[in-house]
């Protein structure tokens, strides 16, 4: 190991642990380990942003600005009003409902675009009924990762996985759908256990819901009409947008200018209402994992996997899939696979069938992001819409949560890939 990767894991080791800790900002943590890898010489400004995935920052800032147009049509308190009513203000069929939704909209849309929105629809429920968003929200950051490991376009490992491997939308589903189905309903069954007897709420809480009007919360008919018309367009392009041969952040911000041109709402007030503090979260800890990957230290990391099990594909499955999940929980999981990718390539190119290999990253990679706040981008925007709301989710409460029901859907992942394979 030389000084520069000696350097780098130290500047990521402390960002970690401010993250871990609290006591400094998670946005000012990751910006100041960001200029620290820049400072030290571990890699250049101009190669930093190189590491920034501006197609993740741009489906962001462009469904944000999206879903504040949309908010001020009254939509989100419709379905809201709409979706406690059906179930009679019982918030643990809410849960569910909202889960697999989520699950659903996450296997074809983003991660971020499913929760940024349902998000908002769910702050809406929750405040309705009285009860705390937190467990509502851990619940969708979970399904989201899980319903977006199915699909080829549901997680970006997964997108870089299929174009490597020459694998289709159709081969993700078939290979990945029953035991990410499994995974949901396990995971359900767990959350019963973990916030079933928790869910209470007041008798004359779910009364009042009952008497409210859902067509009463439509504030501007006009922009909800457009609002509408505007999620289909903004569905169908996220579904089609590599044949199309443009990117998703691409769509995303299409979608917000056109919202924003026909909207006819406060500019300067939707843009205010961008979550900065989030943006600038992503892009500093995308230059710090990128000053890792510089370093050599994650290139150093994906060759100690495949030596230490000298190509036994079984063993080889098994330490892709734990290892990744692990690292996938704390570490930007998108230059793990890149790294990856090209070793899996070199085993296949020496008659080796890596066929498990690919599906053991992507259930690893994927899956990985319920392990820690930081996991996945979805577990940040849901974490900046819950603390934007008055109840911020801490690092140590989403890990208590999270990691357990991670390591349980890697280890049903386990046993479906010894089966299958």
């Amino acid at each position: 190991m030389n000084f520069q990767q000696i350097i780098s894991i130290l500047i990521f080791v402390c960002v970690m642990a401010a993250i871990i800790s609290e006591k400094i900002n998670r946005t000012v943590a990751a910006l100041s380990g960001a200029i620290l890898m820049v400072l030290t010489g571990i890699l250049t400004l101009d190669k930093g942003l190189e590491h920034v995935d501006f197609n993740t920052i741009g489906v962001l800032i462009g469904m944000m600005l999206f879903v504040s147009v949309i908010k001020n049509s009254g939509l989100f308190e419709y379905i809201a009003i709409w979706t406690a009513k059906k179930t009679k203000g019982d918030p643990w069929k809410i849960m569910i409902y909202f889960m697999i939704v989520t699950a659903v909209l996450s296997a074809v849309l983003d991660n971020v675009t499913t929760v940024l929105l349902i998000g908002p629809m769910t702050i809406v429920v929750t405040q309705l009924l009285g009860v705390n968003p937190i467990p509502f929200l851990m619940t969708q950051i979970l399904a989201s990762n899980i319903g977006g490991t199915s699909t080829l376009i549901g997680d970006p490992p997964n997108i870089m996985i299929g174009s490597a491997a020459g694998l289709s939308f159709v081969d993700f589903l078939t290979h990945l759908g029953p035991v990410v189905l499994v995974i949901l309903a396990v995971t359900i069954i767990c959350f019963k256990f973990i916030y079933g007897n928790k869910l209470v709420v007041d008798e004359a809480a779910k009364e009042t819901i009952m008497n409210l009007d859902e067509k009463k919360s439509i504030q501007d008919r006009a922009l909800l009409k457009k609002s509408i018309v505007m999620i289909i367009f903004t569905l169908v392009g996220f579904v089609f947008h590599s044949n199309l041969g443009i990117e998703s952040c691409v769509v995303a911000i299409t979608s917000a200018v056109i919202m924003l041109l026909i909207g006819k709402q406060d500019v300067d007030e939707i843009f205010a209402s961008i979550e900065w503090s989030t943006i600038f979260f992503f892009v500093g800890l995308f230059i710090v994992v990128g000053g890792l990957v510089e370093s050599g230290v994650i290139g150093s990391l994906a060759e100690l996997i495949i030596n230490a099990t000298e190509g036994h594909i079984v063993a080889t499955t098994m330490i892709i899939l734990w290892l990744s999940a692990i690292i996938s929980a704390f570490l930007d999981n998108i230059p793990f696979v890149a790294t990856l990718i090209p070793l899996i390539l070199t085993m296949q190119a020496n008659g080796i069938d890596v066929t498990p290999l690919w599906w053991a990253t992507s259930l690893g990679a994927c899956l990985g992001g319920n392990g820690s706040l930081i996991g996945a981008s979805a577990n940040v925007v849901l974490a900046g819409v819950s603390e934007k709301h008055g109840h911020p989710i801490s690092f140590g409460y989403f890990l208590k949560i999270g990691f357990p029901l991670m390591i349980l859907s890697v280890a049903i992942s386990t046993v479906y890939l010894l089966i299958i394979f």
